[in-house]
């Protein structure tokens, strides 16, 4: 019976990956207000009734989108619980916790950054889409809250850096809005906005 339950769950799982996966191309594609679940169901190959099953509506499709892509995976793990991060914060120097933060965030945005105009229109359509995510602290500010804390404790950390001050520089020098200015709207490579979040963030955070 367990394994009989087990199958069915990585069953439902990976329904709910194929129906994820087909609404990224689509409201990649078409704009989130021109895609029907219907139509999401046509590309995932399921029927639409399940869509409604697994998850009730377009908006909590949108949503776990967002989550996974901000993961990378289906995996209810936090940012500050990933293995990435968890070993930046082991890094021995705050010089290499910080690359190797720019490296991770850069990953994260590398995914995220096209779907910034899908969830903003979105938004614009249902002013509701706005509050799945909103919460009292910004969760990307938790995360960097985190490292900062990590990153002053370090011998090489600039004298006088203060968690809090550390924590604003690296949530507004790696933010989302900033990627896309630099690699969507200037076409920056992926690496180059690396090699330059890390030059600038380098003498604000370290000595």
């Amino acid at each position: 019976m367990t394994q009989v339950k087990g199958k069915r769950a990585e069953k439902s799982r990976q329904t709910r990956r194929k129906i994820i996966e087909a609404a990224r191309e689509l409201f990649l594609e078409r704009g989130y207000a021109a895609t029907a679940l219907q139509d999401i169901a046509d590309r995932a190959g399921v029927a639409v009734q399940t869509i409604y099953f697994a998850f009730g509506n377009k908006r909590t499709v949108l949503k776990e989108l967002g989550d996974v892509t901000i993961a990378g995976d289906d995996e209810p793990v936090a940012t500050v619980d990933r293995p990435w991060f968890r070993a930046a914060l082991a890094a021995g120097t705050a010089e290499e916790q910080l690359r190797q933060l720019v490296r991770g965030a850069g990953q994260i945005l590398d995914r995220v950054a096209p779907m910034m105009e899908v969830l903003r229109t979105a938004a614009t359509v249902e002013p509701e889409i706005a509050e799945l995510w909103r919460q009292e602290v910004d969760p990307r500010y938790t995360v960097y809250a985190t490292a900062a804390e990590a990153l002053v404790g370090r011998p090489d950390a600039r004298p006088g850096l203060t968690v809090e001050h550390a924590a604003d520089v690296l949530y507004a020098l790696l933010s989302p809005e900033l990627y896309l200015v630099l690699v969507r709207d200037r076409s920056w490579p992926p690496q180059r906005w690396e090699e330059w979040a890390y030059d600038t963030l380098r003498p604000q955070l370290l000595a």
